[in-house]
C-alpha cells in the first residue's frame, strides 16, 4: 500500500474560538488482486479537546433526530380484535441466550430470552398503498437507538419525520387495517402475553463452506478396509444413465448458514415487563445478540388461548405486574412448599 496523502481542513463551529481541524486522509489501494480505488478516511486530530468532540457528537445527534412528533396530533382510534381475521404487528427483539425454567410439577425446560430494545413504529403503509399485497397494510418498526454519525444521511432523514432517534435496525410487519398503530408509538414486550404462541425468525450462524457430513448429517464412507480419500464424501450422486444429470435440490457440499430461518409454534412462558424480556420455549435460530422477528404464530395453537391479545398493542396506560408467568410455570418468588395451618400450629 502506498503512503497516504494527508490534507487538513479547518471547520468553524459557532464562535471563532470553536475551531475543529479534521484530517482528510487520501489512501490509494495498490494490490494486484483488487482494482485500484480511492476512499476517504476522516480522522480527528489528537489535540482536539474532549469537550469539543462531545459537543460535535451531541450537535449531530440533535440535528438528525429532532422533529415534530406525530403523537402530538392525538392518538388514533383503537378498533376491536376480530378472531380469525385481525393480524397484529410484531416485535424486533435481541437474542440474549438460553435459560432454564421449571414447571410447577418440577419439570425442567429450556427457554430463549428475547429482549425488546427501544421498539418504535416508524411508518404505516395503508393496504391501498401496498402494491405488493393490497389485502394487508405494512408497519415499519425500528429497534435499538443508534449513533447518527455511523448511519447514512438518507437513512437518518426518515426518522426526523416522526421525531424518533435513529434506529439501528428496521423491519416491516404485515397487518390488517384494524391493527394499524400510529407512527412514533413505542412497542413493549407486553405486546405478547404468557400462554400465547409466537413465530421467531433469525439469521442462522454462518458456517462457511461445509461438507455433506456436517451440512446434511450424512454417514460418510468407511474409515478403513480399502477406502482411500473418500472418508467424508457423499458417495454416489444418483445421476445414472436415465436422467443423465443431477436433480435440482440434491444434498451436496456447499455454503452452510447465514440464512433467514423461521421457528414456529413457540410458547411464551414468561414476560418481564420491567426489562422488556420475552421467554419463549425452546431454541431460536440466530447468533447471540442478533435481531429476531417475533410475530403471532400462524399455527392454529393461538385459537386455544381464551383471552384476546392486546390489540392493536400494549399501551402504557394499562397497569401490569413486573413479572407475568404462564399458569404451568413456577414463579420463584412464590413459596415452593406450603403446609396447612393446622399442621403448622402443631
Amino acid at each position: 500500500m502506498a503512503a497516504p496523502m494527508i490534507i487538513t481542513r479547518v471547520i468553524q463551529l459557532g464562535s471563532k474560538n470553536s475551531i475543529l481541524n479534521i484530517t482528510e486522509r487520501l489512501t490509494r489501494i495498490c494490490t494486484c488482486a483488487v482494482p485500484r480505488r480511492t476512499y476517504y478516511d476522516y480522522d480527528y486530530d489528537h489535540d482536539v479537546p474532549k469537550d469539543l468532540q462531545d459537543f460535535v457528537n451531541k450537535w449531530s445527534r440533535v440535528k438528525n433526530t429532532l422533529g415534530p412528533s406525530p403523537l402530538k396530533d392525538g392518538p388514533w382510534p383503537r378498533e376491536e380484535w376480530v378472531p380469525g381475521q385481525s393480524k397484529r404487528c410484531g416485535l424486533l427483539a435481541v437474542k440474549l441466550g438460553m435459560v432454564p425454567m421449571w414447571t410447577k410439577s418440577g419439570k425442567r425446560l429450556a427457554a430463549t430470552a428475547l429482549q425488546v430494545l427501544e421498539n418504535n413504529v416508524v411508518r404505516y403503509v395503508a393496504p391501498e398503498d401496498n402494491t405488493l399485497n393490497p389485502k394487508y397494510g405494512r408497519l415499519i418498526v425500528g429497534a435499538r437507538n443508534a449513533d447518527p454519525l455511523k448511519k447514512p444521511l438518507l437513512y437518518s432523514e426518515q426518522f426526523k419525520e416522526v421525531g424518533l432517534p435513529v434506529k439501528d435496525k428496521l423491519t416491516n410487519f404485515k397487518v390488517t387495517a384494524n391493527a394499524k398503530i400510529q407512527p412514533g408509538s413505542p412497542l413493549y414486550a407486553a405486546h405478547f402475553r404468557p400462554g400465547m404462541y409466537v413465530d421467531c425468525c433469525g439469521r442462522t450462524i454462518d458456517k462457511g463452506f461445509q461438507g455433506v457430513m456436517k451440512r446434511w448429517g450424512m454417514k460418510g464412507q468407511p474409515a478403513s478396509h480399502g477406502a482411500t480419500k473418500t472418508h467424508r464424501k457423499m458417495g454416489a450422486s444418483g445421476g445414472g444413465g436415465s436422467p443423465g444429470r443431477i436433480w435440482p435440490g440434491k444434498k451436496m457440499p456447499g455454503h452452510m448458514g447465514n440464512k433467514m430461518s423461521w421457528t414456529v409454534g413457540l410458547k411464551v412462558w414468561r414476560v418481564d415487563t420491567k426489562h422488556n424480556i420475552l421467554y419463549v420455549a425452546g431454541s431460536v435460530a440466530g447468533r447471540k445478540y442478533g435481531y429476531i422477528k417475533v410475530i403471532d404464530s400462524v399455527l392454529p395453537k393461538n385459537k386455544k388461548v381464551k383471552a384476546p391479545p392486546p390489540f392493536p398493542t400494549f399501551y402504557e396506560d394499562e397497569e401490569l405486574e413486573e413479572e407475568l408467568y404462564d399458569d404451568d410455570m413456577f414463579n420463584f418468588s412464590d413459596a415452593s412448599i406450603e403446609y396447612p395451618e393446622d399442621e403448622a400450629e402443631s
